[in-house]
């Protein structure tokens, strides 16, 4: 049981790989037109704390940087993967993400919002940073991975990590690897929530190593 005054150890990369691998299984949709963005935005209305998660097409040369590729929100009951190569980040989209009576939860928020940011401007509210959550938890892990590590003792897989985020087609591997992140982060705030650890609108920077 997460404890605010409890110390833990760090749980390492050898002791994550021998864990049992989970993935999201719930239903994914994909959202790259308006009448799929409208019909998303009335599902999430009613979602009071939402997995946040973007994917970013990686860059391999000096210099080289790229816009978010895809934005990911998670409800209870689904996961929505918005393409914003196609959507640019709409406005309706930017309403939800500076909304202060939805929690946002997820790592790195800070780079995250920033990269958001360069889409189209908005003020971003509702936040909160997982790693800040764990830190006053008294654990040592601050990435997601560490974190379904330390707190769900489950293993969330990074394969397709550094995968073409901005296709237009996207694969069921990339699907399920960007539903899950945002299903783990809600899972997370959950957690830290049941232990009474939930600090509404923290927004700092996290590292997302494990």
């Amino acid at each position: 049981m997460l404890n605010g005054s409890a110390d833990f150890e760090r749980i390492n990369s050898a002791d994550i790989n021998l864990l049992p691998i989970r993935s999201y299984d719930g239903p994914v949709s994909v959202v790259r037109d308006q009448a799929a963005l409208s019909e998303a935005l009335s599902v999430l209305d009613a979602e009071r704390v939402l997995g946040f998660d973007t994917e970013t097409r990686p860059a391999f040369k000096k210099g080289e940087r790229h816009a978010p590729a895809l934005l990911q929100l998670a409800g209870a009951a689904r996961v929505f993967v918005f393409q914003l190569t196609v959507l640019g980040l709409p406005e309706q989209l930017r309403a939800v993400l500076a909304d202060t009576a939805r929690i946002k939860a997820g790592v790195a928020l800070d780079h995250d919002v920033r990269m958001l940011q360069t889409l189209a401007a908005f003020a971003p509210a509702g936040f909160v940073e997982l790693g800040t959550l764990a830190r006053h938890a008294g654990l040592k892990n601050y990435g997601l991975r560490g974190l379904a590590a330390a707190v769900l003792g489950v293993r969330i897989s990074k394969k397709a990590r550094l995968s073409n985020w901005a296709a237009r087609q996207l694969s069921p591997d990339q699907i399920t690897y960007a539903a899950t992140d945002a299903w783990i982060s809600r899972e997370l705030y959950l957690r830290f929530e049941q232990a009474n650890l939930e600090s509404p609108a923290i927004q700092d920077s996290d590292p997302r190593a494990s």
